[in-house]
């Protein structure tokens, strides 16, 4: 199978491009930054990369034609606050490029990044998981771009019978994320480095999900023809900073993890209890025990850092 990855040479873009070489498919990267992280050049001669822009519908036709995908994936997105007129541009109207070039190429598979941010806050739903039926309350550039693609990709869907299914991806975390949201992430890798850390709330929850996990969702999504569902959560690990940064001083007893206030977060948390049942019903992925993942971040910040590891056990996919 040939698939063509938008945002490829991304965070979470160059794990799915490792996973679908090691299962033997025939993989393109499409992106406005074509260069892969330095950990990656084991492979990068075996990846064919683009250089273009999604947000210019000439590209990603001309990707499209070039590569010829079997399915396409689309990662490509602007993370987090800033210009929103910029944000529009690539998040929606980048969307929309690669829905309608894949339509005028004859491509029927698109697989797509959504977000948890589609549900805007746990407050919503009270202490319970969120399923994928529940109401979108998302507020904010990101989350409304979310909501608005997953009508997109159902308007595609029902007008031309194209198998288009997106993930709402929860609080991805790994070691070299810099983009998004970052406080569980730089809970774990400064403390790995040596370096203190402060957060306002240690009452304040998140939902992490290691971004290999993420791309093996991603990778089997993509490989499949067809989905029973337009949309799946991802599910993730629930914790609260403070509990997370007791996690991290397990591993690293003299971490410096300090919070400005103990309470006061938790009521402005976005979502931190998802059901997964759905994905694991039909795909038979449960996540690795979260407390794993912590220890591979800290020792491949470590090694990066050229610090001892940490002995334990972690998980490697």
């Amino acid at each position: 199978m040939k698939v063509l990855v938008f945002g490829g040479t991304g965070f979470i873009g160059n794990r799915v491009l490792r996973k679908l070489l090691d299962r033997g498919h025939d993989v393109a990267a499409f992106d406005i930054n074509p260069a892969l992280p330095a950990y990656d050049q084991d492979f990068q001669s075996r990846v064919q990369i683009l250089r273009g822009d999604i947000t210019l519908m000439d590209d990603v036709v001309e990707a499209m034609l070039t590569v010829k995908p079997d399915h396409v994936l689309n990662l490509a997105y602007l993370m987090g606050a800033g210009d929103p007129h910029l944000g529009v541009r690539l998040n929606v109207l980048g969307m929309d490029n690669c829905f309608e070039a894949a339509r005028l190429c004859g491509i029927q598979r698109v697989v797509y990044a959504s977000s948890l941010t589609v549900y805007g806050e746990q407050l919503n739903f009270g202490e319970r998981p969120v399923v994928e039926a529940d109401f979108r309350h998302g507020k904010g550039l990101y989350a409304a771009s979310k909501i608005y693609n997953e009508h997109q990709a159902e308007w595609y869907s029902a007008a031309y019978g194209m198998q288009i299914t997106g993930l709402r991806a929860a609080h991805v975390t790994g070691w070299d994320k810099v983009r998004g949201s970052t406080d569980h992430v730089k809970c774990i890798t400064e403390p790995a480095r040596g370096k203190p850390v402060e957060f306002p709330f240690r009452d304040a929850m998140r939902l992490p999900i290691h971004v290999s996990d993420v791309a093996e969702i991603f990778s089997r999504l993509v490989e499949d023809d067809a989905s029973r569902h337009p949309v799946y959560n991802s599910g993730g690990n629930g914790i609260s900073m403070g509990d997370l940064a007791a996690l991290v001083t397990r591993f690293v007893p003299d971490s410096q993890i300090t919070f400005a206030q103990e309470t006061g977060g938790r009521d402005a948390s976005s979502i931190w209890l998802m059901d997964n049942s759905r994905w694991l019903d039909e795909y038979d992925y449960p996540l690795p025990a979260f407390e794993h993942r912590v220890l591979e971040m800290i020792n491949e910040v470590r090694q990066d850092a050229g610090l001892p590891l940490i002995a334990g056990e972690s998980v490697h996919a």
